[in-house]
């Protein structure tokens, strides 16, 4: 069973938020403040935040700048994961992964699926690792945030968390770029 082991520290994770809008802004950024919000409460890091537009190629750029920092373990994009034609999150992720987290979709789906029902079907939320980095996307409404960090991505970014979370293995991610 799920469950955090209080006898262990707390690891911090360093996150940057990445929203996909075309007419967003910081100042009316709802998705984007509440996974501040959220992993702030937590006692993460923001690392960085940006808005980019729709465009699949901005995306992946953006992506592809906070994989190279160093100083970013984790990339939590909201908005742009659904089925309309500008929708192209899911395949500027996709573009970028060296391996896809693929229960992530599915776990994220079960959980909306006890929230709105069968409209739960029209997310794309995926998630991925690439470079060493943690990449999650995430619908653009302020409850499928609220959703995914409360009950997937709070857990398994925190170090404590039982039988095994994303924090321990994070060393091991870009292993195979370190062999000979």
């Amino acid at each position: 069973m799920s469950r955090i082991d209080e006898s262990k520290a707390f690891i911090p994770v360093r996150i940057a938020v990445l929203t996909v809008s075309d007419s967003r802004s910081m100042a009316d950024d709802r998705s984007g403040q509440v996974l501040v919000d959220r992993l702030d409460g937590a006692g993460h890091v923001l690392a960085d935040r940006a808005i980019v537009r729709d465009e699949r190629d901005a995306i992946a750029a953006q992506l592809r700048k906070w994989i190279a920092d160093s100083e970013i373990d984790v990339v939590i994009s909201t908005g742009g994961t659904g089925l309309t034609g500008r929708d192209v999150t899911v395949e500027a992720h996709r573009d970028v992964y060296e391996k896809e987290i693929d229960a992530f979709g599915t776990v994220f789906t079960m959980v909306s699926m006890a929230k709105i029902g069968t409209s739960a079907v029209q997310s794309r939320a995926t998630g991925g690792v690439a470079g060493g980095t943690y990449l999650f996307a995430l619908p653009g409404s302020p409850g499928a945030c609220k959703d995914a960090w409360d009950e997937i991505l709070s857990l398994q970014l925190d170090y404590r968390h039982r039988p095994c979370n994303f924090v321990e293995i994070m060393p091991r991610l870009d292993e195979h770029q370190r062999r000979k």
